[in-house]
Parts: C-alpha cells; sequence; structure tokens
C-alpha cells in the first residue's frame, strides 16, 4: 500500500508540474504509518521536504498537493493536513483486502524483496578460538549472525556465512602444552599445572582420555616439542569439531570456516606486510614493525610483527579483510564481542590506508548475556576455567527458546537470559507466545474443517464481511512484513522481526479473544479463516528468518 500511495503522489506531482505549480524535481519522500489510528493510515512528509526547493510553506505545498489527490484513486477516503505539513491519508476499509491475497499467492516468500540487488555480502560470525566450547556469549552471536544472513538473504542480498578459525599463534601453544599436561596426569605422571597461562576446563582431560585411547602412551616418548605439537594439533581438530557440532545443535550452518593458517601458508601475510612497507604505511622501531594507524584516524599506531619476529593478530586481520574483498565481496560484516569495540578504529584506519572501501565494512558489537535462574544470576564461570556451555543451555531450554530469546534485544543492548523464563510455556516466555499463536491458528483451521468449513482461496472469499476494526489493524500489520524485512536487512537488525512477531501476535490473541473466527455464518467464516491463514504464513516467515520453528501443536 505504501508503493500504491507512493505512486499516486508521483502522478499527482507530475500533472501538478505540468500546470506549473511546481517548477523542481519530486524528492525522496517518506510514507510511514503513524503510531495513532487518529491520525489515519499512512503518513507523508513530501510538502516538507519540497519546501526549500520550490520557496513555499510546506502547509502550502500540502493543501496544493491535498486539492490534486482528492479522488485521485478509490483507496483513499479522506486527506488531512497536519503539523508543520505532513498529509494524512485516511483509506477505505477495503483498501488492505488485497493484502490477503498477496499473502496467499507468494506463500514461503511473502515478506521477500530485492533491497540488496544481489549484492555480494560475507556476514563473518562466532569465529571463537578453537581453545574450549562455545559459551552463552557465542550463542548470542551466532543466533544473530544467523539471523542476519537469514534475513538479508530474503531481501535479496547473496550472502555467504564466514567462521574465521585461529588457529595458529601463543593461544594454540597454550592448548597444546594444557593437553600435554592433562594427558600427563592421567598416565600418573606427576607434572605441575600452572596457575596462569593455561586452559584448566574439565573439557581438556575428556580430550586427554580419547588421546590416550588413540596414542596410549606414545606421546610420552616424543620429544617435548613435537609432543606439544601434536597435542595442538589434536587438541584444536577435538574442540572445532565439538564447535561445529554445537553450532549444528543450534540450527548454525557455516558456508566457509577459513584458517588464519593459510593466510600464512599462501603468503598472503607475509606479502601484505612487504606491500605495506612499500608504500610506506609501516616502519620499524626498537625491532619491531608498526602500522601509521595515526595517519588514518587511530588513536596510535599498532604493531604488526613484535621484536622477537612474530607476528601480532592484527597483521592476520589485515590480510584477513584484504582476502575478503580479493574474493569479491562487495559488503563485509564482523560480529564481535563488545570487548572488541576498541578494535574497530584500527581495522578502518587500515582500510582507508590500503585503499579498500571503509564503507563496505561493518561492525557490529554484541554486549553481554547476564544468564539467570528465577531472576538470580547464575555463575558464568569459576577460577577451574569452567563455564556455562552453548551446548547446556540448549539442551535445558531448547535451541527455539534460546535462538528467539537471544534476538529479542539489539545486539548491543546487554540481555538478561532467564533459563526457566526460557522453559515456561506462558505469555512470559517470548517463543511460546509466538509459537503458541502459531499452534492455535493451525487448531483453528483445523476444527473449522472438521465441521466441513475450510480456508478458502482469497478470491473466493468476501473480504468485505471483514469490517472488524482489529481484523483491519491485523491486515494493516501483515502488510508491514516486506518492508520490515528489507529494513532489518539494510540495517543490520534482525531483533526488528522478532518484536514485529510479538506485536503481531498481541494483536491476533486480542482479536482472537473478542471475536469468533468459525461462526454460523459460512462467509464470514471463510473470510476470517482466510485472515488466519494470512497470519499464520507471516509467522511461519517471519519464524524461519530467526532460525526458529513454527510447529502446528503444542
Amino acid at each position: 500500500m505504501k508503493e500504491r500511495i507512493r505512486t499516486i503522489i508521483a502522478q499527482v506531482f507530475d500533472a501538478c508540474r505540468r500546470e506549473g505549480m511546481f517548477s523542481g524535481e519530486l524528492p525522496d519522500f517518506v510514507v510511514e504509518s503513524p503510531r495513532s489510528r487518529e491520525h489515519g493510515d499512512l503518513a507523508v512528509n513530501v510538502a516538507m521536504m519540497l519546501a526549500k526547493s520550490e520557496k513555499k510553506q510546506p502547509r502550502q505545498i500540502a493543501q496544493l498537493l491535498v486539492e490534486k489527490l482528492q479522488g485521485s484513486d478509490p483507496v483513499i477516503e479522506k486527506l488531512e493536513i497536519a503539523g508543520p505539513g505532513f498529509i494524512n491519508f485516511y483509506l477505505k476499509q477495503d483498501a488492505w483486502h488485497s493484502v490477503l491475497g498477496e499473502i496467499e499467492a507468494k506463500g514461503t516468500r511473502f515478506g521477500s524483496c530485492d533491497a540488496g540487488c544481489g549484492q555480494k555480502v560475507m556476514v563473518e560470525f562466532v569465529s571463537a578460538n578453537p581453545t574450549g566450547p562455545l559459551h552463552i556469549g557465542h550463542g548470542r552471536g551466532a543466533a544473530l549472525g544467523d539471523a542476519l544472513a537469514r534475513v538479508m538473504a530474503f531481501a535479496g542480498f547473496d550472502v555467504v556465512r564466514e567462521y574465521y578459525i585461529n588457529d595458529i599463534g601463543n593461544q594454540m601453544q597454550n592448548l597444546g602444552r594444557s593437553l600435554y599436561l592433562r594427558y600427563q596426569q592421567l598416565l600418573k605422571k606427576e607434572v605441575a599445572f600452572p596457575e596462569e597461562g593455561l586452559y584448566k576446563g574439565e573439557y581438556l582431560f575428556d580430550i586427554a582420555r580419547d588421546l590416550i585411547l588413540r596414542q596410549a602412551d606414545k606421546v610420552l616418548q616424543m620429544p617435548e616439542n613435537e609432543a606439544i605439537g601434536l597435542c595442538t594439533q589434536f587438541a584444536a581438530s577435538a574442540i572445532l569439531q565439538g564447535i561445529e557440532d554445537d553450532l549444528e545443535l543450534f540450527g548454525v550452518k557455516f558456508d566457509s570456516w577459513f584458517s588464519e593458517k593459510t593466510l600464512f601458508d599462501s603468503g598472503d601475510v607475509p606479502n601484505t606486510l612487504e606491500q605495506m612497507k612499500a608504500k610506506g604505511l609501516a616502519y620499524e622501531s626498537e625491532g619491531a614493525l608498526w602500522f601509521k594507524a595515526t595517519d588514518f584516524g587511530d588513536e596510535k599506531d599498532r604493531v604488526m610483527v613484535r621484536a622477537d619476529g612474530r607476528t601480532t593478530y592484527f597483521a592476520s586481520d589485515i590480510a584477513y579483510h584484504k582476502n575478503k574483498f580479493k574474493r569479491g565481496f562487495q559488503r563485509v560484516i564482523d560480529i564481535w564481542g563488545a570487548d572488541h569495540h576498541g578494535y574497530v578504529p584500527r581495522l578502518a584506519a587500515i582500510l582507508k590506508a590500503m585503499g579498500l572501501p571503509q564503507e563496505a565494512l561493518s561492525v557490529i558489537l554484541v554486549q553481554m548475556v547476564n544468564l539467570l535462574r528465577y531472576g538470580q544470576p547464575v555463575a558464568m564461570s569459576t577460577r577451574s576455567g569452567e563455564f556455562v556451555t552453548l551446548r547446556e543451555v540448549i539442551e535445558e531450554v531448547g535451541s527455539d527458546a534460546a535462538r528467539f530469546m537471544f534476538l529479542t534485544r539489539r545486539s548491543d543492548a546487554q540481555l538478561d537470559f532467564d533459563l526457566e523464563v526460557a522453559k515456561k510455556q506462558s505469555d512470559e516466555n517470548p517463543v511460546y507466545y509466538v509459537q503458541y499463536a502459531h499452534a492455535r491458528i493451525c487448531s483453528i483451521i483445523a476444527k473449522a474443517g472438521e465441521k466441513g468449513v475450510l480456508p478458502a482461496q482469497f478470491a473466493d472469499i468476501n473480504a468485505a464481511l471483514l469490517i472488524e476494526d482489529q481484523e483491519r489493524e491485523i491486515i494493516k500489520k501483515l502488510s508491514q512484513f516486506p518492508e520490515l524485512v528489507a529494513g532489518s536487512a539494510l540495517a543490520a537488525e534482525p531483533h526488528r522481526v522478532a518484536v514485529y512477531l510479538m506485536e503481531l501476535v498481541g494483536q491476533f490473541h486480542s482479536y482472537y479473544a473478542r471475536h469468533r473466527v468459525v461462526t454460523d455464518n459460512q462467509e464470514l467464516t471463510a473470510a476470517r479463516l482466510n485472515l488466519m491463514s494470512g497470519i499464520k504464513t507471516v509467522l511461519q516467515n517471519g519464524l524461519a528468518l530467526l532460525g526458529v520453528t513454527a510447529p502446528e501443536k503444542m
């Protein structure tokens, strides 16, 4: 409907210009749904946008347009000028009915659009170091990244999901050393385990037991460096497989698993550093190689190669992002934990320095999750290195509940995740609230079928019978879904979908509490069943974008 109003205004503006009433071009203007029903069905700011170029008062321009808009389209019931020059459109009752036909026609594709124009986008998310299992914080990033990829693909982007594996460096050496010590302890060797620097989680004992099953005590007979190297590879492989299994359980699959090690094997890192030196972007000081980050807006210069010759994570990240654009991605989205906020300026600086498109990079920071039980904090970690894993959360509350809860708020806002609320079968639990509405609609349609009444095709119903204000408001809400999807994709905010679904379900429950769907009037029943079918389709499509199921029974 918004596009129809936009077209009507464009046609009227052209007619006015031909009559000499306007001289300029039609600017980009907004057609939006007012917060209050009293302000009409749609509000347009075109008069304010024209004021400067036409050198007229906005209300004067609005008056000229309204005079021409009256009677220009049968869907318009009346027009009003409000505030500084908004034009409020009040539409006829049946203006919205065609939305139900559109939903029926498009089915699982209703809400999809071409806002992305096929733009090639990489969403890189989770990317946790393979040094331990995923925790609940990683879960929020996983839900966000996967939902964003789904929403963007639905909106016409060509999306690739990538996991970046930090599989070299000091942390991997510490992992190998940690496993080597646990392996020796299980074989009754007396070895000290340092308090600092190594990984202490119980999961290392599990990996060590598996290592013993495969190698017995052969690792003890190796030189220590060789043994630690083997342990590093063994632990990393086991942990990475565990991460992949946990993500699959969570409904997340990656198109690409990109190894940091390949950046060195291919020569990308050393070649990139040489290019930077040749371009005067790097200098040596105190034996280390530095990037001139302050020349490009960062607060200080950054080390790329330490004095002992070891490269920093930053050096790898430079080569990695260069590699992303080399692969043809027109937009790159990185999803990081909020503790990485200081890293954003240096990444922006390196893109600027290397002539890479800064505007093509988006970094989304994910705030912490406060894990609760009955409103009380749950200990997230202990000195022994144990923490609440993502798998434990999934096994307790289910993937659907976890994903939906993670997506109920903006990523940059802290999130309270109450395990008991996530298990409740009540309106307190947002995922239950939405899924139950879908199951209830399925039940309504099934019971109507038992009485010999089935949802008819839109062409065969009398939509004029849908005269209740709540019916009109629900259809208007359904009509907003495609715009909601496009806006979520362009803003990289999939939480908007979860919020929309909860609002739609609120309207449905309120309507169902006041009106019977299956009535003694078969024509009215058919029309209301068609409305129910429209709600059901939008709930299914919205939940699919979040990676959440739409059960038919609960």
